[in-house]
């Protein structure tokens, strides 16, 4: 098991939007007949573009819905979580969301007692799921979902992983060299994917997005059985910008705890 040193701490702007997201939602969810976009002002605090942005997330991911100009109920998504339905089913649904938006399948991980793991995915015929030739847990060095968490880990936790997992050259691209790899972890900008460019698999790419709750490193990831580097760059794209709707399931379905408000503004194979 990896030691539980200090974690590292990268700005981390879909927790903080989904943060504000939650904000909002407390807000709707006392005003079961609807509350205007003034009255959420007021209630939250927050300034009218963090206030739009939440609420564009919200109304996406059906967790609340118009009823009138600049006024919100809880959607379907919220009331069906309310009366009971799993924190899973909800996670499912909007994965499937993701999986159509992106145009491939995508995976929810987590990096847990030390070990990865793909805690739940969403695929189709036309969006396919990695083939898993090789244990993702032995490949997190040569897979988009493995860099996303190993980069949420303190460095040494990183050393104390690759220890037990050695970095095997799976393909001619994957990266075998730990300081290497350490800098395409550490030197990637706040909010832009890790990269799988056929380095656990030739004709298969992927990207991933850290999503810490502040519990255990969590990733969104997506594959494409092709290696066309526009269409990934596309598809990373969307899973950048929408990986705060898996952020929100997760943390609206209770699969993982609520986190604090905020006193003040801020500034990919599956076995079968």
């Amino acid at each position: 098991m990896a030691r539980r040193s200090k974690r590292q701490q990268p700005v981390n702007t879909h927790l903080e939007s989904a943060h504000r997201a939650l904000r909002v939602l407390e807000v709707i969810h006392r005003h079961p007949e609807g509350v205007s976009r003034t009255q959420i002002a007021r209630e939250t605090g927050l300034p009218q573009l963090y206030l739009a942005h939440a609420i564009e997330h919200l109304v996406r991911t059906q967790l609340a819905t118009p009823i009138a100009p600049r006024v919100y109920a809880a959607g379907t998504s919220l009331k069906l979580a309310e009366n009971g339905r799993s924190g899973g089913a909800l996670l499912r649904e909007t994965l499937a969301f993701l999986r159509d938006a992106v145009g491939a399948a995508v995976y929810v991980a987590s990096y847990t007692d030390g070990e990865v793991s793909i805690t739940q995915y969403a695929d189709s015929p036309t969006a396919p799921a990695v083939h898993e030739w090789v244990d993702f847990r032995e490949a997190a060095h040569a897979s988009a979902v493995g860099k996303a968490l190993l980069a949420q880990l303190h460095p040494d936790e990183r050393r104390e992983h690759l220890d037990r997992h050695h970095m095997e050259a799976f393909t001619p691209h994957t990266i075998t060299n730990p300081q290497i790899l350490f800098t395409e972890l550490d030197t990637r900008p706040p909010g832009e994917p890790l990269l799988d460019l056929q380095e656990y698999a030739l004709g298969t790419v992927c990207a991933a997005v850290p999503i810490p709750t502040g519990t255990e490193p969590e990733c969104v990831a997506l594959s494409l059985p092709t290696p066309d580097p526009h269409k990934l760059q596309q598809a990373a794209r969307v899973l950048r910008n929408e990986a705060i709707a898996v952020l929100l399931a997760l943390l609206v379905g209770g699969t993982t705890p609520t986190p604090p408000r905020e006193t003040t503004a801020p500034h990919a194979v599956i076995h079968r």
